[in-house]
């Protein structure tokens, strides 16, 4: 399939509209029908209804297909521009909100750094594309166990941190004055659904046996300070990293003392590594590490 219309088709299908995708994509209205067109006779089959413009059973099948393809294609042309290009003299650091604990924070160059706080998987996409030097992502994991991070490019990892992970807790809370808690014994609590601020409800429930843990409240957002926040005053339950659930006013800190699982930290960067800043900042993590 060739690419170009295979990227048309998925923009129209996001915005529902034929006109919307052509301002978008810089085309004329004419040129993106025509590209829609050209892949149905491709493939076959209808991909879009017209009146109102949603993708047909096969166009669904399409799309699942489509975002790991377009992702894959732009992570390699960035890995090759990425060879081919003079190293700058520049780094440009994508973390998630938990990630960038104390070693890393230690560990960054005094200048220079340009840091892009995302979700877990877009920072994962971030350095697949070239948009970012670097990447630190975090998760729940058993000790020494690596993170299972989305497969969108031939990426090179390195655990850099592992430390343990506790509930934060409303001081009120009838559990707030245990020494340690079960995440088995917590499946029935309210829970906070933050999967970029906190780490993630599934997560816990796959370190737990696979069921439990429901939302009581949802929270999109990055900001960590925000979601303890949130914890602190009654609308859910979280479970962060020690360092970032410490000392959080008006909340308690319970450690988490089975399953033995804990909050890992880990370096994501092309197949060939980084010079220059991004070089340093490899050996000193995986110094501190």
């Amino acid at each position: 399939m060739d690419p170009h219309l295979l990227r048309t088709y998925v923009t129209v299908a996001r915005l529902a509209s034929f006109s919307g995708a052509a301002r978008q994509l810089g085309y004329t209205q004419s040129a993106v029908s025509q590209h829609i067109a050209a892949l149905e006779q491709d493939l076959g089959s209808p991909l879009l209804t017209r009146r109102p413009v949603a993708p047909t059973p096969a166009g669904e099948r399409l799309l699942e297909h489509a975002g790991p393809l377009l992702l894959r294609l732009d992570a390699a042309r960035a890995d090759v521009v990425r060879l081919a290009s003079a190293p700058s003299h520049g780094l440009t650091l994508a973390v998630s909100p938990t990630s960038l604990g104390p070693a890393a924070l230690a560990a960054l160059p005094p200048a220079g750094v340009t840091l892009r706080v995302l979700g877990r998987d877009h920072v994962v996409a971030a350095v697949a594309e070239g948009a970012a030097d670097l990447g630190l992502v975090d998760g729940l994991a058993a000790p020494s166990d690596p993170l299972r991070l989305p497969d969108v490019a031939p990426l090179t990892t390195r655990g850099v941190g592992e430390e343990p992970v506790s509930v934060l807790l409303p001081a009120a809370h009838p559990l707030a004055r245990r020494s340690g808690l079960r995440l088995g014994d917590l499946v029935d609590a309210r829970w906070l659904d933050a999967p970029d601020a906190g780490l993630p409800l599934p997560q816990l429930r796959a370190a737990a046996g696979g069921h439990g843990f429901r939302a009581a409240l949802r929270y999109d957002g990055c900001d960590v300070r925000l979601l303890t926040a949130l914890a602190a005053a009654g609308h859910g339950l979280t479970l962060l990293p020690r360092s970032a659930a410490a000392g959080v006013p008006g909340a308690v800190a319970v450690p988490v003392v089975e399953p033995r699982v804990v909050h890992r930290v880990e370096i994501v960067h092309a197949a060939a590594p980084p010079g220059g800043a991004g070089r340093a900042l490899l050996e000193a993590l995986a110094t501190r590490a």
